[in-house]
């Protein structure tokens, strides 16, 4: 990440988080998504540490940061667990209540993450999800092959992980080119990091666990939470991209509306990486957010 942040290994009980840190201000958790690494924030990190004291980590299984081996239960990456390990980096780090800002997976980890730990969450911006429930309710012919990844990844038998590691870099850029807006790129440099990030295979066996317990840990835990009328109450700004799968097959507002509270936001012309296909936009309304 460039200046103003420094990198810093955290333990978070047990599981050692790498993160990038800058700024002052009021905290603000910066969560990446799939199939990424904290440096997906890099054109929008920098200007919020003007106003604030932003923390951009790598997910557990991610990037630098641990990656514990997956277990037969679908736990070890489930969604209360990640959220659990970026809670004890914020404490770590002295702030008890922040603000929490995730895309794509760690968007269904801020969620989460909210939802166990509501006393610490000031305010939370999701980018280009719904909930991983309303999803994977609402599964027709549509969802399967604009998300087939999700079905791909959560098969068992190391399927995925043997078949990955076969072409890490083919997976890895068909997955990020399909889901651009068209005439949308990322840097040659950024690409190439992403790649060797997941070429790692703890991170493939990692990442694959992500998705696996999303299809089954992270949805009882999500049907758990849904059916005890658990909301997320703090304020939550939703954004999505236009030409994403979100923006075509949702109304994502409509369906934040069964989650949250108090929900605003509006979708932007581009396609699934809000951050890096929009970086301006997207950091226009997280400042108005904010505050």
């Amino acid at each position: 990440m460039p200046a103003p942040f420094r990198e810093e290994r955290i333990d978070a009980d047990g599981t050692t988080i790498h993160a990038a840190v800058g700024g002052s201000g009021d905290p603000v958790l910066l969560l990446h998504g799939y199939p990424q690494t904290h440096l997906m924030w890099r054109h929008v990190a920098p200007a919020l540490a003007a106003d604030h004291t932003v923390v951009v980590p790598d997910l557990r299984g991610y990037g630098a940061s641990d990656k514990p081996t997956p277990d037969a239960a679908n736990r070890t990456y489930a969604k209360r667990e990640m959220a659990a390990d970026q809670l004890a980096v914020m404490r770590a780090l002295g702030f008890e209540r922040f603000a929490l800002v995730g895309h794509d997976r760690g968007a269904r980890v801020s969620h989460r993450l909210t939802l166990d730990h509501p006393e610490a969450v000031s305010r939370l911006a999701v980018l280009d999800i719904v909930p991983t429930r309303h999803v994977l309710t609402h599964v027709d012919l549509t969802l399967a092959r604009g998300y087939f990844h999700w079905f791909f990844l959560s098969t068992g038998g190391d399927v995925p992980e043997t078949l990955l590691a076969g072409a890490p870099e083919f997976w890895i850029r068909t997955m990020v080119e399909r889901l651009l807006a068209p005439g949308s790129s990322i840097e040659p440099e950024v690409m190439d990091h992403y790649v060797r990030a997941f070429s790692d295979p703890a991170t493939i066996a990692a990442t694959t666990a992500d998705y696996k317990a999303g299809a089954t840990t992270d949805l009882a835990d999500d049907e758990a939470s849904h059916a005890s009328g658990a909301r997320v109450d703090c304020p939550v700004l939703v954004l999505w991209g236009e030409q994403s799968f979100v923006g075509k097959a949702y109304e994502p507002l409509a369906v934040w509306r069964e989650y949250a509270a108090d929900v605003s936001g509006t979708g932007l012309p581009v396609g699934h990486f809000l951050p890096e296909e929009a970086p301006e936009q997207v950091l226009a309304q997280l400042r108005a957010f904010l505050g």
